[in-house]
């Protein structure tokens, strides 16, 4: 499926999956190495719990997360291999979404929402920097919302409608693109146009009639 630009003024961009290539089973396996042999039951595209929730909305700190993981995985685990295998998920960035990015900031209202984290976060911007030479995201949107910075994730209602009304969008007139159909059918319930990316079959760059 197509989808012509023009038929929005805005577009809200998931970013896991959309933005940056993910696979949630290399951080799956990298804790089984660790000692979790059933960590896709505690955290999935589809589904967590809420251990990975409160994290996700900034409930607790990175060092809570680390020592709540702590209980579960071998005594002499450490710090980095947590985080190691926490980030083992984050892949690439393809330089030709930053560029489609830019090109869609010119002529629309453009905004980054993700359900992410500190350690996630703070990698990825350690390899934009090394990648891109870029220290954040902030020059590719309008303006940027990480969950765990503004205390809401997707699917929660709340969320949504705190972007829209925070930046006065018309939800009949705004696009959201993700890659998980829960919050695809959350942001249905408000009216907001959507599109779910299936990432086995298409892309960002096959998405828009250029």
């Amino acid at each position: 499926m197509k989808l012509n630009p023009a038929d929005y003024k805005n577009i809200i961009f998931d970013f896991g999956g959309v933005i940056i290539n993910l696979d949630y089973e290399l951080t799956t396996q990298a804790f089984k190495r660790l000692g979790i042999d059933d960590f896709s039951s505690l955290f999935s595209k589809a589904k967590q719990n809420n251990l990975f929730d409160d994290y996700e909305k900034g409930v607790i700190s990175s060092d809570k997360l680390r020592s709540e993981l702590k209980k579960v995985l071998p005594p002499s685990t450490t710090n980095e291999q947590i985080d190691d295998a926490w980030n083992a998920m984050l892949l690439d960035l393809p330089n030709e979404r930053l560029e489609l990015l830019l090109k869609f900031k010119d002529t629309h209202q453009t905004y980054l929402l993700s359900n992410t984290n500190e350690i996630h976060i703070n990698t990825f911007h350690s390899q934009l920097r090394k990648m891109h030479n870029e220290e954040n995201l902030n020059n590719y949107f309008d303006k940027v919302y990480f969950s765990y910075k503004i205390g809401m994730r997707k699917p929660d209602a709340e969320i949504f409608e705190f972007v829209l009304n925070e930046n006065n969008l018309i939800a009949e007139e705004t696009l959201f693109i993700d890659d998980s159909i829960q919050h695809i059918e959350a942001a249905n319930k408000l009216n907001i146009n959507t599109h779910h990316l299936e990432v086995e079959r298409e892309s960002l760059m096959t998405l828009f009639n250029q």
